[in-house]
């Protein structure tokens, strides 16, 4: 844990660089392992604030920290953010020109950086490795660490490798990040990248503001539609298995007037790229993708994430549903099912396999980790505690609220036990030798001439469900299959494998009547407000919020960054509904930091004043307060300044002053610094020992004191950038000229 000195500069950099006032739960622990550079894994979920993790120990410390990263568009969007926030960050990818690289070595060798992020292919070139050994790096971040495990949802041979890090860097601490993990994962994160000692901090799973649907798939276009109906004009994703299906549905969507486009990983890399950034920058509301899309968007008002077919595990399903509502306000994430999917999954995992070359126990973890997405979605319970529950968490709450079973959207569960009856005794009947669509002939009464080829319009199933369409027998047909009454079977006919659905020990319970069978009616479901999503609009003018979007894209644009790196959804409600009309106001709105206030705040409260005496709202509301305690905190640094530069009169030293204070020696010596800019002593052996001063006064006065990290290399880093600093500040005080010197007069 963190202690209290250090919690206080942690609040105060939230404050200045992110506009928050707390910190979220795990995240001072995993602070605090990175500021003690102690090895560990941090699970937390997507939304949960992992970012802050690793951006703040660097802060504080005053180091520079290597983030690995997968992927460019990811490692732009984060170090627009933190640029837009005032914080010091660069990243190293193909693409940067001269001068840009130049640039950011330059301002690494001079300790100007606090993140640098790299991909693993260029953190382990062996050049980069020599360039970071000279920077005296000491702390690496590893953001989605899942894909270091074979276990693991999206696992990358390229990760791997990072194992290496302790190899090179046997004194570095290395942090792994990641949203989703199980325990066999997280042993297995632990065992590869060889963590020594690793604090291991699992997060609640939960997300709490997504509210969960899982709907029976029998129009996919028209339950598509449905849902973004749902979300017009927000943003949305629509997950697809193939990328077939991707181009088809997103033409479908075309065609009835949403701005979409797909995104799969056939397309060359320029395209992806553009519709990744035309998306990023709110020019196209809804992506259609594979799972080739995701790992790389920071997006954070995502409102809707749609899977048009079931994904291949409950991780890449967290994963993917919880790209939506990353900024903590609500979100949807409906899922599509078809017990069809399975099947696909099941011969796709099959053929993947066997291309890449992988043993049966990771073919056979694949399948296992596919039966548990399907048992999730076949399920008939809260959606939140099943999520939480696989995860091997406890899930407290009777109700989630916002899901579709805690909703009651899920009704009508009917006793099914002679449909599922007739079902079965057409499998028996028919041999166990047919898939689902010749079942489905057969029961509705089909005169096909394949029924007729194995005379099996004779059979007493034959129309035996002649009453429903084909598509409601296809669905109970596969609820029967997900119950685990059938199952799939492979048959070898003609040279060629075919699956076709069979009897099981539980079929034979439900045809002699020793089992019941409940399936959920069909049919179009009503779909109930969350409590989510009214408490997220409560006090938010509509109106005003559409405002600040449209100012804020224009912000973006001007800048030539993804709108959310201005603002996010939750800041611009935030500012909807206090409605602050003076700048100095604006430090009570989430989100706004120091930065941020000064650079966008003559405009907002401008937009905010002329909407709000057009529509005749009030204004500052709640915000005072706010503003008043603010006053007080910064009150209270500004007299620990004023106690420091007491005690510094006295010749207290910075262990005593920090004591005194409550601050880290850090701070302290920047007091210090700014002491001795002022009050100009005329000697500093009170805070440095003689010897020290003999050595780096030289040094700095050739090399300068606004650049400390050439003097810190000189040095051969024996002497702290703490201690240069105040050496530099009395350096600067000597050469500075006396009161009549300058030549001039005032």
């Amino acid at each position: 844990m963190l202690t209290e000195s250090n919690r206080a500069a942690v609040i105060g950099a939230l404050q200045q660089y992110w506009g928050f006032d707390e910190l979220r739960p795990l995240q001072e622990e995993a602070i605090a392992a990175g500021l003690a550079r102690r090895d560990s894994l941090v699970v937390m979920p997507t939304g949960g604030g992992k970012s802050l993790c690793f951006q703040i120990p660097p802060l504080l410390a005053e180091r520079t920290d290597v983030v690995v990263s997968p992927l460019i568009a990811l490692m732009k969007d984060q170090v627009d953010g933190l640029r837009s926030n005032g914080y010091p960050a660069a990243a190293i990818y193909s693409g940067l020109s001269d001068g840009e690289r130049r640039k950011i070595a330059d301002d690494l060798r001079a300790g100007k950086l606090r993140l640098l992020f790299v991909s693993p292919e260029k953190l382990l070139s062996g050049g980069f490795i020599r360039m970071l050994r000279d920077l005296n790096i000491r702390s690496f971040a590893i953001d989605e660490a899942h894909c270091v495990s074979h276990w693991g949802h999206d696992f990358r041979p390229e990760y791997r490798r990072l194992a290496e890090l302790k190899r090179h860097f046997p004194d570095a601490s290395i942090h792994a990040f990641t949203a989703t993990a199980t325990k066999r994962v997280r042993e297995d994160i632990v065992k590869q990248l060889a963590l020594t000692d690793a604090s291991v901090l699992v997060g609640d799973c939960d997300r709490p503001n997504l509210i969960y649907r899982v709907i029976p798939r029998h129009d996919r276009y028209a339950q598509i539609v449905q849902v973004l109906n749902r979300h017009k004009k927000q943003a949305a994703i629509v997950y697809c298995i193939s990328r077939k299906d991707t181009e088809s549905v997103c033409s479908e969507l075309k065609m009835r007037g949403f701005n979409a486009a797909y995104y799969h990983a056939g397309l060359n890399a320029e395209v992806r790229r553009k519709t990744q950034d035309a998306f990023a920058r709110e020019k196209i509301d809804i992506i259609v993708a594979t799972v080739a899309f995701g790992m790389g968007i920071d997006r954070s008002d995502v409102r809707c994430v749609i899977h048009a077919g079931l994904p291949k595990s409950v991780e890449h399903y967290q994963q993917e549903a919880g790209r939506a509502g990353r900024d903590g306000l609500e979100a949807e994430c409906v899922l599509l099912y078809s017990a069809a999917d399975v099947m696909k999954w099941d011969d796709l995992i099959s053929k993947s396999a066997e291309e890449a070359g992988v043993g049966e126990a990771v073919r056979q973890s694949m399948l296992e980790l596919l039966g548990h997405m399907r048992a999730y979605a076949a399920g008939m319970s809260c959606r939140h505690g099943s999520l939480v529950s696989y995860f091997g968490q406890a899930f407290a709450k009777e109700s989630c609220g916002a899901c579709d079973v805690c909703l009651g959207e899920v009704e009508g569960i009917e006793d099914a036990t002679v449909l599922a009856q007739k079902i079965l005794s057409c499998v028996a009947r028919t041999e166990e030798r047919f898939g689902v669509g010749h079942l489905v002939d057969v029961l509705k009464g089909a005169d096909t001439a394949r029924v007729r080829q194995f005379n099996h319009h004779t059979l007493s199933t034959h129309g035996l469900l002649s009453d429903m369409d084909k598509e409601a027998i296809k669905r109970r047909i596969y609820d029967v299959l997900d119950q685990g009454l059938l199952e799939r079977k492979a048959v070898e006919a003609n040279g060629k494998s075919f699956q076709v659905i069979g009897l099981n020990p539980q079929s034979w319970m439900v045809m002699r009547g020793e089992r019941r069978v409940m399936l959920r009616e069909l049919g179009d479901r009503h779909v109930a407000t969350s409590k989510v999503d009214a408490d997220s609009w409560e006090g938010v003018d509509r109106g005003l919020f559409e405002h600040l979007r449209g100012l804020r894209n224009s912000l973006a644009s001007e800048r030539d960054v993804p709108a959310y790196v201005i603002f996010g959804d939750a800041t611009l409600r935030d500012l909807a509904r206090k409605r602050p009309i003076d700048v100095s106001h604006l430090q009570s709105v989430h989100g706004i930091g120091a930065t941020k206030a000064a650079e966008f705040g003559d405009v907002l409260v401008k937009v905010i004043a002329t909407h709000c005496r057009n529509a005749n709202l009030a204004t500052n509301v709640g915000t005072h307060e706010a503003v008043a305690r603010a006053a007080r905190k910064s009150t209270g640094a500004s007299a620990q300044k004023r106690r420091a530069f007491e005690m510094f009169a006295n010749g207290a030293g910075i262990a005593e002053v920090s004591e005194e204070v409550g601050r880290v020696a850090s701070t302290i010596s920047k007091y210090l610094a700014e002491y001795i800019e002022v009050k100009q002593p005329e000697d500093i052996s009170s805070w440095v020992d003689s010897e020290t001063i003999r050595r780096a006064r030289p040094v700095l006065e050739q090399m300068g004191t606004r650049r400390l990290r050439p003097a810190f290399d000189a040095l051969d880093g024996e002497v702290d950038y703490d201690t240069l600093r105040i050496i530099a500040a009395h350096v600067e005080r000597e050469a500075a000229p006396q009161a009549g010197e300058a030549g001039g007069h005032l």
